[in-house]
């Protein structure tokens, strides 16, 4: 496990920390879902109000609403949820919500985005489809970079039996130093 050291520009720190979170987790995002994650993480790094919104009030109004603004706030909704599940489970647990909700309502965003934006549907339907990939791309990122685990055990098997979550297996099987029966999440979910 490396530790992370910034330097550089911005942009190079973060692309390093995605790819490096991508290898020790053994997965590879293609290039325009990386990128969109280094970009996401760069424009969230200088928001601090994310914390205090209510995704599922947003997500609702941004149904309601119609136009760019309804399309912007849903991307706000999506992107916030994948950060909020991958960087910041604490958050959930404190509001006294699942991961899982998240992961859910943010799928659901990424999936209206694709439905309602002709020239981005392939992309966000990817983003919806891959989310579990970048959240666990960001978990990984987090345990890098503090060198401790985000989950409980529980949290972790809920996560890993609900979405499939590989960082929640492989924390899973650090904390219990036992490997997770596979056959036991549902291996028919899409990641």
């Amino acid at each position: 496990m490396s530790k992370v050291v910034i330097s550089g520009s911005q942009v190079a720190d973060w692309q390093t920390l995605v790819s490096e979170a991508e290898t020790e987790l053994g997965v590879s995002l293609d290039e325009e879902m990386e990128s969109y994650l280094v970009f996401t993480l760069m424009h969230y790094s200088r928001r601090p109000d994310m914390a205090s919104r209510v995704m599922a009030l947003d997500y609702l109004q941004a149904m309601h609403n119609s136009g760019s603004a309804s399309q912007q706030q849903m991307r706000e909704v999506a992107d916030q949820c994948l950060l909020l599940t991958g960087l910041f489970p604490a958050r959930a647990r404190r509001r006294r919500v699942s991961l899982t909700y998240y992961v859910d309502l943010g799928r659901s965003a990424y999936q209206q985005l694709a439905e309602n934006l002709a020239s981005m549907t392939e992309f966000y339907s990817r983003m919806a489809q891959q989310f579990i990939q970048a959240m666990d791309t960001l978990h990984t990122i987090r345990r890098m970079s503090e060198g401790q685990l985000q989950l409980d055990p529980l949290e972790a098997f809920n996560l890993w039996q609900q979405t499939g979550s590989r960082a929640a297996r492989a924390q899973m099987a650090l904390m219990t130093q036992a490997i997770p029966a596979v056959g036991y999440a549902s291996s028919d979910k899409k990641h």
